[in-house]
């Protein structure tokens, strides 16, 4: 992952910061610009990045949170992928009008009639048809 998309944004951070901006409003404007854009679309793209660029992002948190610009309080970028991930979800799941709800598989029979344990939904996995085997390499 390249983050070189936010360079921009960091540099007008750095003019701002130069102005005498303060620390709040900096990291305000850092957690609705530069983090947002790096969330962008994060649900497509987070299956293919790799642990060296998560480390890379936590690492560039680290070095604008030297600087001032991001809270100290950020989580890793892990946690804002999940978070973000499962903001989407809870969307497409609560709202009938949303364009991916009818994508959703149909709501589960035991979900409607048994107390089970709590769940982040109420909808039927898919049936796994493979089989899982070792191989000894």
């Amino acid at each position: 992952m390249k983050l070189h998309c936010i360079q921009r944004e960091t540099f007008a951070l750095q003019v701002l910061c130069a102005h005498c901006m303060c620390d709040m409003a900096l990291q305000a404007i850092y957690k609705s610009v530069v983090v947002a854009k790096l969330l962008y679309a994060s649900s497509a793209w987070e299956g293919f990045i790799v642990v060296a660029d998560r480390q890379q992002v936590d690492a560039f948190f680290r070095r604008s949170n030297r600087c001032g610009f991001c809270p100290s309080d950020i989580p890793p970028v892990k946690e804002l992928l999940k978070a973000s991930d499962e903001q989407l979800f809870g969307k497409i799941t609560h709202n009938q009008h949303h364009l991916l709800y009818n994508h959703l598989p149909p709501t589960s029979i035991p979900s409607q009639n048994y107390d089970l344990r709590p769940r982040t939904h109420n909808r039927q996995l898919p049936n796994h048809s493979g089989h899982l085997t070792l191989t000894d390499s």
